[in-house]
């Protein structure tokens, strides 16, 4: 079982990683922390109690561009010491992956991070650990998603949010209680509910079409009620709309 840290000062990506992290069957614990520095006094910690030790650290999971000390120069700084933990660097850089196989790093994981692609990782590590390959036994929870509410992580139920808004590389899910941002690109949100229900309507918006109260037209335009909020369907998408809405009904 491979005790592991994973590092990101965005507190959203670092919440994500850990949910996929605790799922993993082959991870036995995992810490998390918000900069590099504090990483290193974990790994510092880690080295000084001995591999064996209830303070080691048997792979890092490590973004690159953070402020002060980088992703980069804290896999450096580990090439100096004689026992250092593996690295797998997660980031949304592509450019920095040549650098960070020079400092032999195990993987190179790029952001959204998508579960398989992180059981890669993960494999490769045990592997290079000497643990046995595992299947696993169980997946990230598909009715609950993890977000962040004043430094608490909380589990959102998949079936409260009505609908989900693209922000840039993030989503927020608006549930009848209020809204929350995660940082997950609404078209893995899309693959990963179209089984529930989840349809999009717009390129900014995926709605559950069980929290559609009304399908309207006016002068050529499509809009559905979710709530109380009024959400324009685009062209694209307002056939294939109105032929889920009839099959439900």
């Amino acid at each position: 079982m491979l005790r592991a840290l994973a590092v990101d000062d965005e507190r959203p990506s670092l919440e994500e990683l850990l949910y996929l992290l605790h799922a993993d069957p082959r991870i036995g614990s995992v810490e998390g922390a918000g900069d590099a520095t504090e990483a290193l006094r974990r790994i510092t910690r880690a080295l000084e109690s001995g591999p064996h030790g209830p303070e080691a650290v048997d792979v890092v999971f490590l973004d690159v561009q953070m402020p002060g000390l980088d992703g980069l120069d804290l896999a450096r700084l580990l090439t100096g010491f004689a026992r250092p933990p593996l690295v797998v660097f997660v980031t949304a850089h592509e450019d920095f992956a040549v650098r960070a196989f020079d400092l032999k790093a195990v993987d190179y994981v790029l952001k959204p991070v998508r579960k398989e692609r992180l059981a890669e990782a993960v494999r490769r590590a045990a592997e290079l650990r000497g643990a046995a390959p595992l299947i696993p036994v169980h997946e990230p929870d598909p009715d609950h998603i993890p977000v962040e509410l004043g430094g608490v992580t909380r589990f959102v139920a998949v079936d409260d949010i009505t609908h989900v808004e693209a922000q840039g590389d993030y989503a927020r899910l608006h549930t009848d209680r209020g809204s929350h941002l995660v940082r997950i690109p609404l078209s893995t949100l899309e693959d990963r509910w179209r089984s529930r229900g989840f349809v999009r309507i717009h390129r900014r918006h995926l709605v559950a079409l069980r929290h559609i109260g009304e399908l309207r037209l006016d002068a050529g335009t499509v809009s559905v009620l979710v709530g109380a909020e009024e959400l324009q369907v685009s062209r694209r998408h307002a056939r294939e709309l109105r032929d889920l809405l009839m099959r439900r009904a």
